[in-house]
């Protein structure tokens, strides 16, 4: 029951429930990846079945596409729908200008893709992810698995001439062995502790051969929803300057959990 959580998948929950109201009838919907996105996908699996919302949903991961076939949400591919609404997804970190890092959940290739194939993107997260300069998170840069050691060694060069506090990288590992995203790739964190020109960044990481994508998402994000433990949330439009702050009531009939 969504009245039992702990307050850290509370504060999630309440930013999905909150970020699902700017969802309306007939939406083509960016689906994120990851644990408060998951709850997005559960909030709109409630209003399919209870309120008969209709919607079609691009998923940015598999795990993200099983969740929404299994709440009831239509799922087809961004070439069958070409273009989207509205895509909601959390973040890693995000900054005061709605920049963000994200690709923690190894699907930030998709989730590039399908944000910038949407009129508007939603992020949801809790006041953790939020920081006045980028970088404490890792970077992550999706590389393909060919000469991968070499796209390591050029990364490392690149970044002694960042303005970056940190310059150590990790291949990321599932278990002993590579990590390997939806599309067979490799993935290397970038541990840069603080990135001070991330648009300058993105762009030289990007011209590396090998790279395929990193985790920078910058002038994105229109909005974002933070949620807080006591069911509090924020919502900061980064286009009209707006800030509004409600409180999200939890039923004890709210249960997400239910699926059928």
């Amino acid at each position: 029951m969504a009245a039992d959580l702990n307050p850290i998948d509370k504060a999630k929950y309440v930013a999905a429930k909150r970020a699902v109201d700017f969802v309306e009838d007939g939406m083509r919907l960016g689906l994120g990846t990851g644990s408060t996105a998951a709850w997005m996908v559960r909030c709109l699996g409630e209003m399919v079945r209870e309120d008969g919302l209709q919607v079609t949903g691009v998923a940015t991961s598999t795990r993200t596409a099983e969740l929404a076939r299994e709440v009831g949400i239509t799922v087809k591919t961004l070439d069958e729908v070409k273009w989207l609404d509205l895509t909601i997804d959390g973040a890693d970190e995000f900054d005061p200008n709605l920049n963000l890092i994200k690709g923690g959940g190894g699907a930030l290739l998709q989730e590039k893709i399908v944000a910038t194939a949407s009129d508007q993107m939603i992020v949801i997260a809790d006041p953790a992810k939020e920081v006045t300069g980028l970088g404490a998170f890792p970077l992550p840069v999706e590389v393909i698995s060919f000469g991968w050691q070499t796209t390591k060694a050029l990364i490392e060069e690149v970044l002694v001439n960042l303005d970056v506090l940190g310059s150590s990288t990790s291949l990321r590992l599932s278990g002993e062995e590579p990590y390997r995203t939806d599309e067979g790739n490799f993935i290397i964190d970038l541990h840069l502790k603080r990135i001070a020109n991330p648009q300058q960044a993105s762009l030289v990481l990007n011209q590396i051969p090998g790279v395929v994508e990193n985790g920078l998402f910058l002038d994105i994000c229109d909005i974002i929803v933070i949620g807080n433990g006591d069911g509090t949330v924020e919502v900061r439009n980064i286009n009209d300057g707006t800030v509004e702050r409600e409180k999200i009531e939890i039923l004890e009939g709210d249960n997400l959990f239910n699926l059928s």
